[in-house]
């Protein structure tokens, strides 16, 4: 996989194991009250990449597909909340 990212420091922090997510680094002004945050992630949802549905799409069976949110396997997206993975949650919240 290739990263989107431009910025090599915004390209290490992108996950090769997460192809839906995307960084990039907000502007800072010099009068900023506020610390900074240097690095901004966002999902892309995977639907974005595809115009319409292919005939013979696998499927999940209908009891998984209601567990994990979609019928599709090549549409479906985890969500992992931030403070359950011990990850450290941005002043936004993300």
């Amino acid at each position: 996989m290739i990263c989107s990212c431009t910025n090599d420091v915004i390209r290490r922090r992108c996950s090769v194991k997460d192809p839906q997510l995307r960084a990039y680094a907000p502007f800072v002004g010099p009068f900023d009250p506020c610390p900074p945050v240097a690095i901004r992630t966002y999902l892309v949802p995977p639907q974005l990449f595809i115009p319409f549905q292919p005939m013979g799409w696998p499927q999940y069976s209908p009891a998984e597909a209601l567990r994990l949110g979609t019928l599709w396997p090549a549409l479906y997206s985890p969500y992992t909340p931030a403070r359950s993975k011990g990850r450290k949650v941005e002043v936004d919240g993300t």
